[in-house]
């Protein structure tokens, strides 16, 4: 190594905002980074002049990273309390040489302050959930006046107001939101709002299923690329949508999807705020909101290795959990309201529901929530001859009692089939391929195979992707 090229190393380790140790292979400690002493509470020199065994023993590290890299010979990645009662995020790697483990090198990054956000969001959520218990507005007029404050979001269940008054607080801000909830709740319609309540509401409004692109694109569709990055590439090169959001907000749906090394790349841009595009040695530096969701449970992702503890933390910033349709059904009225006037509109059509359908609409599972609502409500459109939605709609469409498609087992039919010693997991693993199978024999697109099952297409597409199923229009 050439001795610029040791000024460069030592410039990229004194000036990170990780904290560095590098540790040889019985643990001694032969470098760390400058920051590390407020983080640790000793001295450089102090740090230098002991063992990770030591710090552990006098509880500066716990646990330590390094000791669990010593221990295994695999990278590990876990949560520390400091010395100091700082909470770090730490990783480390081993370093083998002629199959001998010669150093550890680890990087912490400190959360504390991350986690007094989120404390101090708990708190507010809290305080604000007691302010509108004890200003409740009446029905009626005040009714009005909280769907004036609420812009485009029709919600007259309690708690769906809350969430949306409480995004209305937060909005100013730059912090990270994350929704999380079950496809099809309004994830998308609340980011929405939030980039209109936001100081970035003129700019644009960038929405990712990060579910629907294919992972061989995604790095090019993200961060963009240079002329001449890979075959096919625009001349000119493309700015990836994070640039484009430039002055607005990202919205990353289904993140729980991102591929690991994507993620790497994210919580780089996250905590950096700059890029490089594919092909490229210049960053550029991108200034954007970021609001993320998920219909999984991002913490189980993570003890499962599939989504990077660290960029878990950075996300989990605001979290805000929607609730299904099944649990608030006081919004079903508002929702119908405005979904069948955008029909009367799109098809130049006035058209009413019965009073029969009601019952229907008011008692249904809705198991895809809103979207599934929507989706029916298209189809009692269209399949309605007159002007009037009555129970006919019900049982040409649906709601209760649906006959499953020709080939769709019934699932007591389907319980019987379980095999002896066959696992839960295995099982519905196995079940959810014959459904997806018959119902690719039976459905031209996956849009309609995601309207059946009342789940998002791109939903649709990675579970067909995971079976490796094809639906019929796609084969050949």
């Amino acid at each position: 190594m050439s001795d610029i090229d040791k000024y460069v190393l030592e410039t990229i380790v004194e000036t990170a905002s990780d904290h560095f140790f590098i540790v040889a292979g019985d643990g001694q400690i032969l470098d760390v980074s400058p920051g590390a002493a407020a983080v640790y509470g000793l001295s450089r020199r102090e740090l230098m002049g002991t063992t990770v065994q030591e710090l552990e023993a006098r509880g500066v590290l716990k646990p330590s990273i390094t000791l669990e890299v010593m221990r295994t010979g695999k990278m590990a990645q876990l949560m520390q309390v400091t010395g100091t009662g700082r909470s770090v995020i730490a990783e480390a790697y081993p370093v083998f040489v002629a199959g001998r483990l010669e150093r550890i090198v680890s990087r912490s990054r400190d959360l504390t302050d991350i986690q007094l956000l989120q404390d101090e969001y708990s708190l507010l959520q809290k305080r604000f959930s007691e302010h509108l218990k004890r200003h409740r507005l009446p029905q009626g007029a005040d009714d009005q006046t909280l769907d004036d404050a609420l812009g485009e979001l029709r919600v007259r269940s309690g708690v769906m107001r809350e969430i949306a008054l409480l995004l209305k607080r937060v909005a100013p801000s730059d912090a990270t939101v994350l929704m999380l909830g079950e496809s099809g709740v309004g994830k998308t319609a609340f980011a929405r709002q939030l980039h209109r309540w936001s100081r970035r509401g003129d700019g644009p409004f960038i929405e990712v299923n990060c579910g629907a692109i294919p992972d061989n694109l995604f790095e090019s569709e993200m961060f963009g690329y240079q002329a001449g990055a890979f075959s096919g590439a625009a001349r000119q090169g493309k700015a990836g949508l994070l640039e484009q959001a430039e002055g607005g907000t990202v919205f990353l749906d289904e993140i729980g999807e991102l591929p690991l090394l994507m993620q790497t790349k994210l919580l780089r841009v996250i905590q950096d705020g700059i890029l490089t595009r594919l092909g490229d040695t210049r960053p550029r530096r991108v200034d954007f909101r970021l609001v993320v969701a998920s219909n999984q449970d991002l913490a189980r992702r993570v003890e499962e290795g599939g989504f990077r503890l660290d960029l878990y933390y950075r996300l989990n910033v605001i979290p805000i959990t929607l609730p299904p349709l099944r649990d608030r059904r006081e919004d079903i009225p508002a929702l119908v309201e405005v979904c069948l006037a955008q029909l009367n509109q799109r098809y130049g059509r006035q058209k009413l529901l019965h009073a029969s359908v009601w019952p229907e609409l008011m008692g249904g599972d809705w198991p895809g929530n809103v979207r599934e609502l929507e989706n029916w409500l298209e189809r009692a459109w269209l399949l309605t001859p007159g002007d009037q939605i009555d129970a006919s709609a019900v049982r040409a469409c649906g709601i209760t009692d649906e006959p499953a498609p020709a080939g769709v087992a019934s699932v007591e039919t389907m319980l019987t089939g379980m095999a002896d010693g066959e696992t839960l997991k295995s099982y519905l693993a196995r079940a959810e391929r014959q459904v997806l199978s018959d119902l690719c024999d039976t459905l031209p697109t996956t849009y309609a195979i995601a309207e059946r099952l009342g789940i998002s297409q791109p939903s649709v597409v990675r579970k067909l992707k995971r079976h490796g199923l094809k639906a019929t229009k796609q084969r050949h």
